[in-house]
């Protein structure tokens, strides 16, 4: 008898819901048939521009398959949040080092964002297809190209010397080509690929040619992650300056003879093993033999470099990253 009459009392809260669920969808009806939106957030495509230039060179989104191809990598990035963000964020870090090498061996400067979308600006990035480093060289590429690769020394993985040898790279396939854009594409798809379609198609541009899709692809990731990093905020990334990720000073320390033990040597150094190995990742081994005597330049952090200290500030290499 008592739960009788207690059980309005227990359907009430149902009867109420059921009565909001019902006036809510007939609202949502509404809108459908006047055509409003029934998202709670949207996304608007991006305004590709009508021309950019990169690496001093001229390209003009008129024609079709470049507006869409651009238009493609461009929205991409916009929304892809959490990688774009890292890019900012790393390449506070390797852009200083980085530009000076370009800027030594007369590169263009905008060939750091080859680095961007190779390897996301990862010095230990390892492809599936076994390229490595923050250039993503082949290990036949890489000594072709200068670099030590061996079961102690993998130099793919060195962020100086593997530029140098990008550098050595794109030097040579610019010769070959007269373009920058023809040399980039290159990079991923081979210069005999590139100068063989180059023939077989009967074409003068090498952005006109029919290939992979990963290389289609490539040189227009290149300019989108150039205009998104020249103008964050346009494209609603706002970061502050101490979400950037910091750059490290270093002691360095030339070593021409062996090293047995290289986790006694961090330690000696004041650093952890992991430490060391973050800021050496060419150093593939516990140990370095180094029987020809050969001179490497081991870099260790600093005690002071290590840390984030809240209100300190950071070195910011770009003003133009940060919220204004």
């Amino acid at each position: 008898m008592k739960m009788k009459k207690s059980l309005p009392l227990i359907l009430l809260p149902a009867v109420l819901v059921t009565i909001l669920w019902v006036c809510l969808s007939g609202s949502d009806s509404q809108k459908i048939e006047e055509g409003q939106s029934q998202v709670l957030s949207m996304a608007a495509s991006v305004t590709i521009p009508g021309q950019m230039v990169f690496a001093g060179e001229k390209i003009v989104f008129d024609r079709y398959d470049k507006h869409e191809r651009m238009d493609r990598e461009l929205n991409s990035f916009t929304y892809f949040h959490s990688t774009t963000l890292l890019l900012f964020k790393r390449a506070n870090r390797l852009f200083p080092l980085i530009e000076p090498i370009l800027k030594q061996q007369g590169m263009p400067d905008d060939l750091k964002y080859l680095a961007v979308i190779e390897s996301s600006l990862d010095p230990r990035a390892v492809s599936s297809a076994g390229a490595a480093g923050l250039w993503q060289f082949i290990s036949s590429s890489a000594t072709q190209y200068g670099l030590e690769v061996s079961l102690e020394v993998d130099e793919r993985y060195h962020i100086e010397k593997s530029t140098l040898a990008a550098c050595r790279y794109l030097k040579s396939a610019y010769r070959k080509y007269g373009s920058w854009s023809a040399a980039l594409l290159s990079y991923n798809g081979g210069q005999a690929r590139i100068t063989n379609e180059l023939s077989r198609q009967a074409a003068d541009d090498a952005l006109d040619l029919w290939l992979v899709e990963e290389t289609t692809r490539y040189y227009y990731r290149m300019l989108a992650v150039k205009l998104i990093f020249e103008d964050p905020q346009q494209y609603g990334f706002v970061i502050r300056p101490d979400q950037l990720y910091r750059p490290i000073r270093f002691k360095e320390i030339n070593v021409s003879g062996s090293i047995p033990d290289l986790i006694a040597f961090a330690k000696q150094n004041g650093v952890t093993y992991a430490q060391l190995k973050d800021f050496n990742s060419w150093l593939r081994s516990d140990k370095l033999t180094n029987k020809i005597g050969k001179s490497y330049l081991l870099l260790v952090p600093t005690a002071e470099s290590l840390y984030y200290r809240k209100g300190e500030k950071y070195p910011v290499h770009d003003s133009r990253w940060v919220q204004k």
